[in-house]
């Protein structure tokens, strides 16, 4: 990358954690560290490097986004990941997700179900810093050989709490993901206790909906 472009994704990538996560009230400064390390332009299509560090969820394939900075930043500090967590990061798409919790956990099994993602992501994710394991997979069925996990992180909107991707955390485990109700959507926390499983909203996300997790239909009469 010219030195001139990379002093602008520079400036772009310290703005946005001034300007968007930091004034998101995200204050783990391990969000910070991680998401200021990690180069985001890289994971998103050349046509839209320009919109890498925009406040919009970016597109990198046909239905397949990248969270925007906020979104992104605030499921994490609602994750609380911790330095020895093991993670589950759900329709990892290029691979963006993953580098950044590759950073803050001990070990992240990236699933992604898209072939053409899981090549780009394996290119991507090679560099990473931090142990990744990326696996194909149906988003929706979790990757169950490698369970339990601690926190599992789903990268878009679904319409119903994910009960097969619940399964799969270990006690005290925690799952983060938007939950869109008709035309309201909220960020929720969903945690592993005494083997039950309980659910908080948090905050408005407006993230696109993620392949495989809309509300299938009932019978209409």
């Amino acid at each position: 990358m010219p030195i001139a472009m990379s002093e602008t994704m520079l400036a772009a990538r310290i703005n946005m954690i001034d300007a968007q996560i930091r004034s998101a009230d995200v204050t783990d400064p391990r969000i910070h560290a991680a998401m200021m390390a990690v180069q985001r332009e890289r994971f998103v299509p050349t046509a839209r490097k320009a919109l890498a560090y925009a406040d919009v969820p970016v597109e990198v394939a046909p239905g397949r986004y990248l969270l925007d900075p906020r979104s992104f930043a605030k499921m994490l500090q609602l994750a609380r990941v911790a330095a020895e967590d093991r993670v589950l990061d759900i329709g990892c798409a290029t691979g963006y997700s993953s580098a950044v919790l590759a950073r803050m956990a001990k070990q992240v099994v990236a699933l992604e179900q898209d072939a053409d993602l899981v090549r780009i992501a394996s290119e991507l994710l090679a560099g990473a810093v931090g142990q990744v394991q990326l696996t194909q997979g149906a988003l929706i069925e979790g990757f169950k050989s490698g369970a339990p996990y601690d926190v599992i992180f789903v990268n878009g909107a679904i319409e119903q709490a994910p009960e097969t991707l619940l399964s799969q955390l270990a006690e005290g485990g925690r799952l983060v993901a938007v939950l869109r109700d008709n035309s309201q959507a909220k960020a929720y926390l969903f945690l592993k206790e005494h083997g039950g499983i309980g659910r908080r909203p948090d905050f408005d996300a407006d993230v696109p909906l993620l392949a495989g997790f809309k509300k299938a239909l009932g019978f209409v009469f």
